[in-house]
């Protein structure tokens, strides 16, 4: 779930006993105004678009300096990202308001949205709905640099996604085992996260620093807003002539499932099933190895908590929408079933929206699943001691949701 954006050197990164550090002489700071100035001098844009992003903006910005405990690598990094995103946020309001007539007539259809749970398996759903010629996924490089759009031929292919796969690369080398617990190809489909990063409400954020001032405030917003710059994004991605079923993921969905329908009324939801006690390891597992690169505080006690809390107001929130909602289209999956047979799940999935898998798609995806073996890139491995995790407890807390779904247990790696 890290946000990508456009990285000053981090090796110009020096520590100063104020608790701020200094790049290149420059004191690095989450002062909202310089990093909306320095997005402005770096674009020579302005206009920032619906100012309705300012509130989370700067939320987060008094967070991360107030509560990430962040390194003099993390600020800077982190800083970076910030500025990244509004840099990325202007291009994408002014192409925007440049081509407002030819959007205007964009129409993104009844997409395909995974909505969650949290490592369940939604990541290896979604390479497999790509391996459909028909859907369109949001790849990870264009969610970061999404203006101006691709088209057909640079695709998965050019400078930007090269610039990208070396910036995953750096990261690899300086994390290295986090690519074990979580990878997406640079070409890859990556989380709707990293569009809803540019409006500042995004679990992203989250993933890379633990914020609970943001926290608290992203789970009470209003999400219309960011769904809105959210449909704005794909429509100018699709304009570039790459078009099909968008197939859309991330758990971020599922704490504002209103708002979501409410801007994809046509949509069909996925929901992925998994045994909360291994989602509530895996994922306290996965925050505290991305967040630790760029904090040398330990924030253990706060990622078992808050991840755990927000595992159960996710299933919470699903849940409520789905019993007031009927109308809207929900596919239930089990994370089980995913892994036995991934084919039979994805044929599932066509004949509920009305398809049909078609013989090219069912080639790939066979052919995805035999040459993506789990574990290419490591074992994800956790210990519940270790992380301060009671499976006895965690069991009896989700028995409701598992007993609702009929959720397989799995005995916790």
């Amino acid at each position: 779930m890290p946000v990508v954006g456009r990285d000053p050197d981090l090796r110009a990164a020096s520590g100063r006993r104020d608790g701020s550090s200094t790049m290149q002489g420059v004191t690095v700071s989450f002062v909202p105004e310089q990093l909306l100035a320095e997005a402005v001098a770096a674009t020579g844009l302005d206009d920032f678009g619906d100012p309705a992003f300012r509130a989370g903006f700067d939320v987060l910005c008094a967070s991360m300096e107030e509560e990430a405990c962040l390194s003099d690598f993390g600020r800077v990094a982190l800083r970076g990202n910030v500025v990244g995103s509004l840099a990325t946020r202007l291009r994408v309001v002014a192409h925007a308001r440049e081509h407002a007539a030819a959007l205007a007539a964009e129409d993104t259809g009844a997409p395909l949205i995974v909505v969650g749970l949290f490592r369940a398996g939604t990541t290896f759903l979604s390479y497999l709905l790509d391996q459909d010629p028909a859907n369109r996924a949001l790849l990870r490089w264009e969610a970061g640099d999404p203006v101006p759009p691709s088209g057909p031929d640079t695709f998965r292919q050019g400078p930007r996604v090269e610039a990208v796969r070396a910036a995953a690369a750096m990261m690899d080398t300086i994390n290295p085992r986090f690519k074990a617990i979580h990878h997406e190809d640079a070409d890859g489909p990556t989380e709707c996260v990293a569009v809803m990063a540019h409006d500042f409400a995004s679990l992203s954020w989250e993933s890379i620093a633990n914020i609970p001032s943001y926290s608290r405030w992203l789970l009470a917003h209003d999400h219309r807003s960011t769904y809105a710059y959210h449909h704005e994004v794909l429509r100018i991605l699709q304009s570039g002539g790459v078009r099909g079923r968008w197939t859309l993921k991330s758990p971020h969905h599922a704490i504002a499932l209103d708002a979501l329908i409410e801007q994809y009324p046509n949509a069909t939801l996925v929901v992925l099933h998994r045994d909360p006690t291994v989602l509530a390891a895996s994922v306290c597992s996965l925050i505290g190895t991305l967040s630790g690169t760029f904090t040398e505080a330990d924030h253990s006690s706060y990622i078992r908590s808050h991840w755990t809390d927000m595992l159960d107001e996710s299933i919470r929130r699903i849940d409520t929408f789905r019993d007031a909602r009927p109308d809207v289209r929900m596919v239930d999956v089990q994370y089980a079933d995913l892994v036995r047979d991934p084919l039979a799940v994805m044929e599932r999935i066509s004949a509920a929206t009305g398809g049909e898998l078609s013989p090219i798609a069912r080639d790939n995806v066979a052919a995805y699943v035999a040459s993506h073996p789990k574990g290419r890139f490591g074992t994800h491995k956790y210990d519940f001691a270790e992380l301060g995790l009671d499976a006895g407890a965690l069991a009896e807390r989700f028995s409701g949701y598992v007993a609702r779904h009929g959720v397989p247990r799995e005995v916790p790696a």
